[in-house]
């Protein structure tokens, strides 16, 4: 991983906002308001999907994707203004929180300011046509980094923005060579000590496509060269699947086990139920109390936490990337659970922590464990609320549930699942850390 990673982020929790969709203003001051409630959840960080203007030219929808970037230095005029940006920005910061934006750098709308004043930053197929090279992205086309200009573009662009806010998230940055944002990063770093990086990496079957079809796609060991955090795509197909009834539950965690693995001893990746890409978990886990127990052992996880603005009130539809859909508010209010869950985060779980990963296929009991040198904690998440005895790595006695307050007790290496969510920790002794 990048050499100066801050280890802390394995305990944050970051809120992903999509401005169109987050308040019927649709605008940068209406989410102001907002911000108070956001903070309450427990939020470290805010992502901010597109800022910039859409472009108009193979536009899909009425309003456009926000992944279809006309320029990258400025914002979208939907929004607000830049000055109204900068207020937004500072009200994130007068709470508390950091700012992360989104920077979409692997291909821009097709009547982008850019092309107008350097087409030969665009790939351009064998016909010398501008286009993409995979995926039936239509509204976009391609750049080219093989232009060591666009690097000096991209880069003057990249510490603009990094004057303003805290960290990127960064499009599909597996399709964007990794020695990019290597300098990217060093120039930034001068402009911002300690900025964020997150890579948004693709799933591990798109990745293999591109590579088969002659295309570039990094692999997440080579990102992590780059990036502080990058997204658990490698393993998501599996939870995908698993989800689907099509996998048991041991064939997800076997996976999240090898990530441990593989990875070096400070990999992040970011944990999350549902994103702007993906259907809402409540889309696919109906009971709410099997929607609690996914819930903690996502904050259980290994990784920084990632909510997606609506989660907290059991929305079921993902907004539409190119239509205004503002996210329904009405469903189950789960934000004090949340909150609770983001106070365990920061305060139970440690930075430095370890992770392995068993199941009770039997009964979909996922048995997790994390421990450093000091503690142990264990998290016991039943996802299909059934109650079992499960074996665990803890001295008998009785322990308190950090989710509930709750008394659980482990007897000859055992305790009682009744279905409900259960993490507990203790200190090691000498003996157990031998163990």
């Amino acid at each position: 991983m990048a050499r100066n990673t801050d280890i802390n982020l394995q305990k944050q929790v970051i809120y992903s906002v999509y401005v169109r969709a987050h308040t019927e203003e649709g605008t940068f001051l209406s989410l102001i308001s907002d911000l108070d409630r956001i903070r309450a959840l427990g939020t470290d960080i805010i992502w901010l999907m597109p800022i910039h203007p859409i472009g108009v030219k193979n536009r899909k929808g009425s309003l456009g994707c926000p992944y279809a970037n006309r320029d990258y230095r400025s914002v979208n005029p939907e929004y607000g203004t830049l000055e109204d940006f900068r207020k937004l920005v500072d009200a994130i910061h007068q709470r508390g929180m950091k700012c992360m934006i989104d920077v979409v750098y692997n291909h821009t709308s097709p009547d982008a300011v850019l092309l107008k004043e350097h087409p030969e930053f665009y790939y351009h197929d064998e016909q010398g046509n501008t286009g993409n090279k995979i995926g039936d992205w239509s509204d976009v086309i391609d750049l080219d980094y093989g232009e060591p200009g666009l690097w000096d573009y991209q880069i003057q662009t990249l510490c603009q923005w990094a004057g303003i806010v805290d960290g990127f998230r960064c499009d599909v940055a597996s399709f964007v060579p990794v020695p990019f944002w290597n300098m990217a990063r060093s120039f930034v770093e001068r402009v911002h000590p300690g900025f964020i990086w997150l890579a948004e990496t693709v799933h591990l079957s798109f990745g293999n496509f591109a590579r088969r079809e002659g295309f570039f796609s990094a692999r997440d060991t080579e990102v992590y060269e780059a990036f502080d955090l990058e997204y658990e795509y490698d393993v998501r197909e599996n939870f995908d699947r698993y989800l689907k009834g099509e996998i048991v539950l041991s064939q997800y965690l076997d996976l999240l086990n090898f990530q441990e693995a593989v990875y070096p001893v400070n990999y992040n990746k970011m944990r999350f139920l549902e994103n702007h890409d993906q259907p809402r978990i409540c889309a696919n886990v109906r009971e709410e109390s099997d929607l609690d127990n996914y819930t903690a052992m996502l904050f259980f996880l290994k990784g920084t936490t990632l909510l997606y603005a609506g989660q907290e009130f059991s929305c079921t539809h993902t907004p539409s990337l190119f239509e205004k859909e503002v996210f329904e508010r009405s469903g189950r209010d789960i934000s004090g659970y949340l909150r609770k869950l983001s106070d365990l985060k920061h305060s139970a779980l440690d930075a430095d922590d370890g992770f392995c990963a068993a199941a009770d296929d039997k009964n979909d009991i996922a048995l997790l464990q994390r421990q450093n040198e000091t503690s142990r904690k264990i998290g016991v998440f039943s996802l299909k609320s059934k109650s079992a005895e499960v074996e665990v790595e803890a001295p008998d006695g009785i322990y308190e549930n950090l989710i509930d307050c709750g008394s659980v007790r482990v007897k000859d290496g055992k305790l009682h699942c009744d279905g409900k969510p259960i993490v507990f920790r203790f200190e090691r002794t000498n003996t157990q850390k031998n163990s």
